[in-house]
């Protein structure tokens, strides 16, 4: 088992890892749409806050030599349900033709006022 850590994502606010790499998986912890290099916290509109927590997945699967392109399962909790139409199209433009399985777990409240937050397994190639 290998633990993964990167600064180009959130460092991590409790007992967890980033990720974890296991038997040819990355299992990537929950994101929330925090950029790693900003000074303050930045909510945004759904559409930023998409494009974040999913380059925060992106560089956890890079530190763990893997990429979008190889993601397996991908879930999705979002603050509200009726925010997915908008969730979704960015979802698409970002996995271009790639089409992991995918769940959208609707909850209340995420964390620090966030309405995303995505976790993820992929393949390590190789």
């Amino acid at each position: 088992m290998k633990i993964i850590h990167t600064r180009d994502a959130p460092a991590p606010a409790g007992h967890y890892a980033q990720a974890v790499v296991h038997g040819g998986l990355v299992y990537v912890s929950g994101q929330l749409p925090i950029d790693p290099h900003a000074e303050e916290l930045t909510v945004g509109d759904i559409e930023t806050q998409t494009r974040q927590a999913l380059r925060n997945v992106e560089a956890i699967l890079t530190a763990a030599g893997s990429d979008l392109g190889h993601l397996l399962q991908v879930t999705v909790y979002l603050s509200d349900v009726a925010l997915w139409e908008r969730v979704n199209a960015v979802y698409a433009h970002v996995m271009g033709e790639h089409r992991p399985a995918r769940a959208v777990v609707p909850t209340k409240e995420l964390h620090y006022g966030f309405q995303i937050e995505i976790q993820a397994v992929a393949a390590v190639p190789g």
